[in-house]
Parts: structure tokens; sequence; C-alpha cells
């Protein structure tokens, strides 16, 4: 099996994947998992599409990850990692889809209009 290079966004976050045959080496901006996601729910999130389908150990996975916080960047991962797995075997998509693991979040931070005080926020009204 040769490298796949897949790519998962959320808000900002943007993250390129590429999965190769090893022994489940995760390695994220050429750190380890754990040191870069301190919590176990971040690294929780990263590793579902791997225990969804039950390929935990059997893939290694570079990662280079940027913008958005910690949450957003592990959720992009996750989207990744999870088209990765479809990609890899076509019956995972039946077990990641229910899941929702396949689906872009497609909430982002709206952008500030001109004469506003935010996106949505306008400058009190005064009659006089």
């Amino acid at each position: 099996m040769e490298t796949i290079h897949k790519i998962g966004r959320r808000k900002t976050a943007v993250a390129r994947v590429y999965v190769s045959e090893g022994k489940g080496n995760i390695t994220v901006n050429q750190r380890d998992l754990n040191d870069y996601f301190p919590t176990a729910t971040l690294q929780y999130k990263v590793k579902q599409p791997f225990s969804l389908t039950s390929n935990e150990d059997v893939y290694d996975v570079k990662v280079n990850v940027y913008g958005g916080g910690i949450t957003g960047q592990a959720e992009a991962i996750r989207l990744a990692l999870s088209r990765a797995m479809c990609e890899v075997d076509g019956e995972n998509r039946s077990v990641l889809k229910p899941e929702g693991l396949l689906t872009r979040d497609p909430r982002m931070v709206e952008r500030k209009k001109f004469g506003q005080k935010k996106a949505r926020k306008k400058f009190q009204f005064s009659k006089r």
C-alpha cells in the first residue's frame, strides 16, 4: 500500500494527513500525538476513525495541521483520517457515515459587516 493523502477542515483549521502501513504511530507536526493533544478527549477524537473501523496499530499517520485552536485541529484530523479509511476500504464508509465522521462541520465564524459592531450586532440607535 502506498501513502494515502487526505485533507480535513474544521472552522479555520486545516489538516493534511498521510496514512501508510506501520505500527500505529501518529505524528502531528513532528510531535507525538500525546504531546500535541494533552487531553484524553482530543486524543480520542483523533483515534475515533481507527477504533470504529478496528484498525488501531495497523497504520502510521503523519499529520501537518495549522490554523484554528486545538479542538478544531483535532476534528480536522478526524475528518481527514475518516476520508482516508474510506479510501483504504469502501466498507468502512458504512461504519463511519452513521457516526457523522464523514460530514464536514460547516460552522465557522461569520465575517464582520461594514457599518456594524460585529457580524450581526448593530450600533445603538440614537434618535437625537
